[in-house]
């Protein structure tokens, strides 16, 4: 019994010990007796974990303690390299040629590895061909391969984007986005166009992985984007606020989720309640049933509601906008819209009520106040 107990007990520990641990084994055709080397890609510097010799059969096997977040890691074979990314106690199986080492091999384990696969061989078609762009080159020559670069960057970038959006939180949408072509990001939360995605994705990490250094460090990074842009929309704010110090309310002309433009002044002569709000607070649903109800009430006397989003994220305000009734408008900078410095916006949600002479007659009062002032007005 003594002897069984023990067995057992060893049993025990032996599976904790290695439900601590994630796998990486694999073969290397043509590598025996090659060192290959696994390390860790941490945020600023790469660390040696381990390394073994590749076994007659040119098999190898890797052990290591699973990372408390998603995080990446790689096989090195020489100067070549392969990238992959573990999210806890997985298993992953790779399968390469020491010739093709880093090219050309199979990766088995994780959704987000093969996505990752999919995203390095399609930078490394843009790495080779803006390595083409060297001193010596004639005018015709070196714009040509311009143009070839920027068509291999969009269609990377058109790759990227979808993997990027249907999982933000994934390894392989941390990826994409801080994937680099000569040392060069091709994703930026600096441009417009690319900074959904960087938000995205920065979001998604702060909100379920908050202490962890690269949720921090991304979501620094394009805080500090939007920070940068954030003076100049307001010293803009201020000088229309002075332009139109005459006008009762101070105009906005926004797209909505169909691309549609929209003029708050073209609904002069209606009783107006200018919104500010989110939809991804936990707020948002109950805020949305309560302006449905003054909606639904008022609308066929002369109410209206223009609702300006300040979501960070596009895709979810295009979600959950998509079937109500009333004006829903965002401006692509989201929250850091020149809008939300034009009225002074402090805390969301915040709504101003427009009578029918184009004066603010309210601010931010409670619901039934609200209610009684629209009445007064129809």
């Amino acid at each position: 019994m003594k002897k069984i107990l023990i067995v057992l007990s060893i049993g025990l520990l032996t599976s904790c010990i290695h439900s601590n641990k994630f796998t990486v084994t694999g073969t290397i055709d043509g590598g025996v007796g090659e060192i290959i080397y696994l390390e860790h890609n941490g945020l600023t510097k790469n660390t040696l974990l381990d390394s073994t010799r590749i076994k007659k059969n040119n098999t190898f096997r890797f052990r290591a303690k699973k990372p408390q977040y998603p995080d990446f890691y790689r096989l090195r074979l020489g100067s070549k390299q392969i990238h992959f990314a573990v999210d806890s106690t997985e298993t992953i199986e790779i399968n390469a040629s020491f010739d093709s080492f880093s090219t050309d091999y199979t990766i088995t384990g994780s959704e987000s590895n093969t996505d990752i696969q999919t995203l390095r061989k399609s930078i490394g078609k843009v790495q080779q061909k803006a390595n083409q762009i060297v001193k010596g080159l004639s005018y015709a020559e070196r714009n040509n391969l311009i143009d070839e670069l920027t068509f291999l960057l969009e269609e990377h970038k058109n790759l990227a984007k979808p993997i990027i959006l249907k999982n933000p939180r994934s390894a392989a949408a941390y990826y994409a986005i801080f994937q680099q072509v000569s040392n060069v990001y091709v994703f930026t939360p600096y441009d417009k166009e690319d900074r959904p995605y960087c938000a995205a994705v920065a979001t998604s990490y702060n909100t379920y992985m908050p202490n962890y250094d690269r949720s921090k460090n991304l979501y620094a990074w394009v805080m500090d984007a939007i920070k940068s842009e954030r003076q100049a929309r307001q010293q803009a704010a201020w000088r229309e606020i002075i332009e139109q110090s005459g006008v009762g309310f101070i105009d906005i002309e926004l797209l909505d989720h169909n691309e549609q433009m929209h003029k708050l002044s073209d609904l002069s002569g209606k009783i107006i309640l200018l919104d500010f709000s989110t939809y991804d607070s936990q707020e948002s649903i109950s805020y949305t049933f309560i302006l449905r109800e003054l909606y639904d009430q008022y609308a066929s006397k002369g109410f209206e509601i223009y609702q300006v989003s300040l979501d960070r994220n596009k895709f979810v305000w295009e979600d959950a906008v998509e079937n109500l009734p009333w004006i829903c408008v965002r401006d692509e900078n989201g929250p850091n819209t020149r809008y939300a410095a034009t009225y002074n916006i402090r805390t969301i949600p915040s709504y101003f009520l427009i009578d029918r002479s184009g004066d603010i007659v309210g601010r931010d009062m409670d619901i039934n106040t609200l209610r009684k002032e629209i009445e007064k007005r129809l």
